[in-house]
């Protein structure tokens, strides 16, 4: 008598896959790297994002397991919503992936809330491990990030300091990437839901502080920051 033909089923006990919120905002890249993700059976993207505050909605109504975040995005940031994301979903974890091998973003990412910085140049080769460090909350760091980590703490150790503070507050750091994008002081207000005259005292105190003289310079400087794209 003919037997029916197996069905597979999942193996009982089997852990689900880890959901994953990718942000970009550049759709080529999110391909690429959801190619990458969706190749492994233990991890699966459930959404993607274009910029830094859809990724934090987009957060809050899927309820992924981890975010993957760039730094250089529109709106807001990938570190600007990382600092958000840890503050509202503390249990969420949060990797960075970027083009910029810079100490600068790497220590404001880990201050920010990341688990992991991982570099596109090498995401196919590091990208699939930093995602299971983060799920076994272990730290995910690049070769240079683990120099720099070294080479931060000695001379901390040697010199008695800190980390430097944060040249300006997160408002101004809103309000400066905001300015930098070419918008005016109303809608500054009305994205932001604040006072025009609130904008345009942040706004002289973030060239009385960074020392600089017009929109050109804050608009260079914000460059420079990461805040947005050349």
């Amino acid at each position: 008598m003919p037997t029916s033909p197996s069905i597979a089923t999942p193996a009982r006990g089997a852990a689900a896959p880890t959901r994953i919120l990718l942000a970009d905002d550049h759709a080529l890249v999110r391909r690429g790297v959801r190619l990458i993700l969706d190749g492994e059976p233990d991890l699966t993207v459930v959404a993607e994002a274009g910029d830094g505050a859809e990724a934090i909605e987009l957060a809050r109504s899927e309820q992924p397991d981890l975010v993957i975040l760039d730094i250089a995005m529109p709106r807001l940031t990938g570190l600007q919503a990382a600092r958000e994301l840890s503050r509202v979903m503390p249990g969420l974890r949060i990797l960075m992936l970027t083009m910029y091998d810079n100490e600068q973003y790497f220590f404001e990412a880990l201050k920010a809330g990341a688990a992991g910085y991982v570099l596109k140049s090498v995401a196919d080769r590091d990208l699939v491990e930093a995602c299971r460090a983060a799920m076994r909350d272990e730290p995910f760091l690049y070769p240079g990030a683990v120099t720099a980590l070294i080479r931060n703490f000695l001379d901390r150790a040697k010199d008695g300091e800190d980390l430097p503070a944060r040249a300006i507050t997160e408002r101004e750091e809103e309000i400066l990437k905001l300015v930098a994008e070419g918008h005016s002081s109303k809608e500054i207000a009305e994205l932001l839901v604040i006072s025009v005259k609130t904008v345009e005292r942040h706004r002289a105190n973030l060239l009385q502080k960074l020392g600089l003289r017009d929109r050109l310079e804050l608009t260079r400087y914000a460059i420079r920051a990461g805040l947005i794209e050349p």
